[in-house]
């Protein structure tokens, strides 16, 4: 009986060992995402439109919040008209629409780190960014340990796009 009592006795303490571990490593991302939000403007806020079921817009939503940006989210029902009434073209479009208080579009899963670089030197002759679809990995789509590398594309005022950022893995978007 010794033995299977002792064999109990480790894996009890194996089981709290990893709790603890599993706890600090989760303060210690609760930590880094508020050291990274501390760098964002305060003010920056983001008027968010999505469809009312979609689940992946909440994650980007989520995602947006952590890294201290404040969202005022509109469920609506045309949200194709939203985005043509933005000025951005179908083939640039996502799941979700974000507007700054500017004015400024932000199309889909796109990192808080480039909405904070646009916004912090805006190019002449542009309306926002667009990350087109909604890539694997990207904030909002996590998948596990999936990962699809994607553009962050800058969008023209006169229906055009270009290559803003490329994000080759996961660690690139934060």
């Amino acid at each position: 009986m010794k033995p299977i009592k002792l064999l109990f006795t480790k894996l009890v303490l194996l089981i709290s060992v990893t709790i603890v571990v599993a706890c600090t490593n989760e303060s210690v991302t609760t930590e880094q995402n508020k050291t990274n939000s501390q760098d964002i403007e305060p003010s920056l806020k983001l008027d968010v439109f999505k469809r009312e079921s979609c689940g992946c817009c909440q994650g980007w939503i989520d995602h947006a919040e952590s890294q201290g940006i404040q969202t005022d989210v509109d469920d609506i029902v045309f949200l194709t008209t939203k985005k043509q009434d933005l000025g951005i073209e179908p083939m640039y479009r996502s799941c979700h629409t974000s507007v700054s208080t500017e004015g400024y579009v932000f199309e889909g899963h796109i990192p808080v780190k480039f909405i904070v670089k646009y916004l912090d030197n805006v190019p002449q002759g542009t309306i926002g960014l667009s990350v087109p679809g909604m890539p694997v990995g990207s904030p909002g789509m996590e998948n596990g340990d999936q990962f699809r590398p994607y553009q962050v594309l800058l969008l023209k005022d006169d229906g055009t796009a270009e290559v803003f950022a490329e994000v080759n893995s996961y660690e690139e978007q934060f």
